[in-house]
């Protein structure tokens, strides 16, 4: 059946919160042996969204990433959308889009990808400078009939040059960044975010999992805001292979918690915090009302962030933490 004209109507990739059925038509056994990551595989996407048409589209496909990219079964997958037109304002803006599938089969992995979801969820009610994220179930089906379909969850994560659009600001890249070239504000919440998951693995050096943001408006200060991605190597998630390298970090706990943020003084951190307390409940929710965790799972979630609160509550205070660890630029 035709779609209508929707050239200016946008599909709400981001804007809508249901998981959104696709499927991907290409070279599976490549993908799974190979793992190109320059050249691409020709495919086809297929948006089925509910109460319309589906969508069909040729578009083209590789591979991204670093540790997943060698690590996992399911390598981590970048999706070319240029000349798709799909006839919906948002899709036809996407050049390149991100597709985080899980890891390997299995439950646990399952486990992994959709608690990595909830985290950008997370950090979403805390700033809308954020990377969106949709939930996915995807159908996998072989182009050249060696392998059989098989469906998982994933997601998709929003293009950095729609993010930049949508915060009327400008990607910016320079190995001179660091703690300091980012507004206060907006670093402290980065630090204790990642603190509060359980997060090691970034850096605003060589933007390591941060992509750093400069506003279009003028600004006095000269600095720039700042963009975590990233979270599967976190205390929150717990996947098997998120072992933390004891020289770097000084454990071999994942779950335990590392503060990797700029100095500051004691009333600056308990300001921080306050934040932090407010959003308390918003994180929670996002957990409990989540239909597609085992409430074991949710409640492994729960606990662990439950110890990053009972520190900002606590006799002893988490602010001693951070003063203890914290990193003079």
């Amino acid at each position: 059946m035709a779609l209508q004209d929707t050239t200016y109507t946008s599909f709400r990739l981001f804007e809508d919160e249901t998981p959104l059925k696709i499927t991907l038509l290409f070279d599976l056994s490549t993908y799974l042996k190979t793992k190109p990551r320059e050249d691409y595989l020709k495919g086809k996407i297929t948006f089925n969204p509910a109460q319309q048409d589906s969508i069909t589209r040729n578009i083209r496909i590789r591979t991204r990433g670093i540790f997943r990219h060698d690590w996992c079964y399911y390598a981590p997958i970048e999706l070319n959308f240029k000349n798709a037109d799909f006839g919906f304002s948002d899709l036809n803006s996407i050049n390149k889009i991100k597709l985080v599938p899980q890891c390997t089969a299995g439950s646990e992995s399952e486990k992994n990808v959709l608690v990595e979801y909830l985290i950008y969820k997370m950090f979403n009610v805390m700033t809308d400078t954020s990377f969106r994220v949709r939930l996915l179930t995807v159908n996998f089906v072989d182009s050249e009939n060696k392998k059989k379909p098989f469906t998982q969850y994933g997601f998709f994560i929003e293009p950095l040059k729609m993010l930049a659009a949508r915060t009327n600001s400008v990607e910016i890249v320079s190995r001179a960044l660091n703690q300091k070239s980012i507004y206060p504000r907006v670093m402290d919440r980065i630090a204790i975010f990642n603190y509060m998951i359980g997060n090691y693995d970034w850096a605003v050096p060589n933007q390591h999992n941060i992509k750093v943001l400069k506003p279009l408006v003028f600004d006095t200060l000269k600095l720039a805001a700042a963009v975590p991605y990233d979270f599967d190597f976190t205390g929150l998630v717990n996947a098997g292979y998120a072992i933390p390298e004891d020289k770097i970090t000084g454990t071999t706990n994942i779950r335990e918690r590392i503060f990797l943020g700029v100095c500051r003084s004691r009333e600056v951190y308990s300001k921080d915090l306050e934040e932090f307390l407010e959003h308390k409940e918003d994180f929670y929710r996002i957990i409990n009302e989540f239909q597609y965790l085992t409430a074991k799972q949710k409640r492994d979630m729960i606990i662990y962030l439950d110890e990053f609160f009972n520190q900002c509550t606590g006799k002893k205070s988490i602010i001693n933490v951070f003063l203890n660890s914290c990193k003079n630029f």
